[in-house]
């Protein structure tokens, strides 16, 4: 019932056949995205293309739905009620913003934290190699002072 109308008028009509426009207002402007080739609806999606201030008011949905079992059948009916209210721009909550402000700062401070580490295990990593290094320099020192017999009390080498 859009805005102003005091009775609901059809818009949409759908069945196994496909969907049909009941309304001129609406005419190539509504899509229909719920189930497709069955004659088992199970989703009555509708898209309401090119919105307009004279879209704003109560719509009233009615699906009729037959389960046909083998020896039985089960009719339902379910009706909603959907109010729409056209704006002419959706403006931001407060919520959505301190969301994505939240958002940036964890991203930053978790790149910094991630640098901070690198830094860390990079120093940590570097002091071990040169510890290595120092180690390997005092053994390879001592192995050759050993082996060295130029020097020997008592031994003399002739030429």
């Amino acid at each position: 019932m859009p805005k102003g109308e005091s009775e609901f008028i059809p818009i949409y009509t759908y069945d196994e056949n496909g969907g049909t426009i009941e309304h001129e207002s609406f005419m190539d402007r509504l899509d229909w995205k719920g189930s497709k080739r069955s004659s088992d609806i199970q989703d009555g999606s509708i898209y309401v293309l090119n919105v307009t201030f004279n879209d704003t008011g109560t719509y009233h949905c009615h699906f009729f739905r037959k389960l046909i079992y083998d020896h039985y059948e089960f009719d339902t009916v379910v009706s909603k009620l959907v109010h729409l209210s056209v704006v002419a721009k959706a403006s931001r909550g407060t919520a959505s913003i301190v969301s994505e402000v939240m958002m940036y700062v964890s991203i930053i401070g978790l790149q910094v934290w991630l640098l901070i580490e690198m830094i860390y295990c990079y120093r940590k990593i570097a002091a071990a190699g040169e510890e290595a290094l120092r180690e390997a320099a005092n053994a390879e020192y001592l192995a050759i002072a050993s082996e060295s017999k130029d020097n020997c009390a008592g031994v003399q080498v002739g030429e």
